[in-house]
């Protein structure tokens, strides 16, 4: 009972750290924020974030993959739970559109901030943080090929596919991410993932020219 009442206590402190490391850079920019600040932010000392993390960059990756292993594990799950006489794409988009119907994510279904997406920009665009983000992309992969593998029986340590389709969906996202985060004026993520998703779901045809 005293060990999980610990860790439950040394989660909340880590969880408070990353989100506090976040909130800072959005709103100052990468490199106006130190290390002391964040511990500031979250009522804690220098030293305890020296405990938790190895530098601001880690910091904010935590509260990213967070956010982005709830995202995921929540489409997987409804993924293993879609029709199995439903074609892949299609149950691939159903997934994902059901989690913006649950109004869990941040800004999916109304435009975020000018101000806050400016900061989000600065936060992506810092070199320290893609390596963070290579390694949150890898773990959101591997939960998607294990999904996609039971759906249509393949075995992801021998065939290609479960593993490919996954990292195409990661593609997917990132793409309608990177769309989201640099439009101007800003708008809603959920509408943008629907066209990338419905746009696979088709087989990616290509765009009908126009005169």
């Amino acid at each position: 009972m005293v060990d999980g009442l610990r860790e439950r206590k040394k989660q909340e402190t880590r969880t408070a750290l990353s989100w506090a490391a976040t909130r800072l850079v959005i709103e100052r920019g990468y490199a106006e924020v130190r290390i002391e600040d964040i511990a500031d932010a979250a009522g804690v000392s220098l030293r305890t974030f020296r405990n938790y993390f190895s530098s601001k960059a880690e910091a904010v990756a935590m509260a990213v993959a967070d956010r982005q292993r709830q995202r995921v594990q929540r489409i997987a799950d409804d993924l293993r739970a879609r029709p199995a006489d439903e074609p892949l794409w299609p149950a691939v988009l159903a997934a994902v559109e059901a989690q913006f119907a649950l109004g869990l994510d941040d800004h999916a279904l109304t435009p975020p901030q000018q101000a806050w997406l400016q900061g989000l920009r600065l936060m992506l665009d810092e070199p320290a943080m893609h390596g963070e983000m290579f390694r949150v992309n890898a773990e959101a992969a591997q939960t998607l090929t294990a999904a996609i593998a039971e759906r249509t029986g393949t075995d992801p340590q021998r065939d290609l596919y479960p593993d490919l389709i996954a990292q195409v969906i990661g593609a997917a996202m990132d793409v309608a991410t990177r769309r989201w985060v640099a439009a101007d004026p800003p708008v809603p993520l959920a509408p943008l993932l629907r066209d990338v998703f419905t746009r696979l779901a088709a087989g990616l045809p290509p765009p009908e020219e126009t005169p």
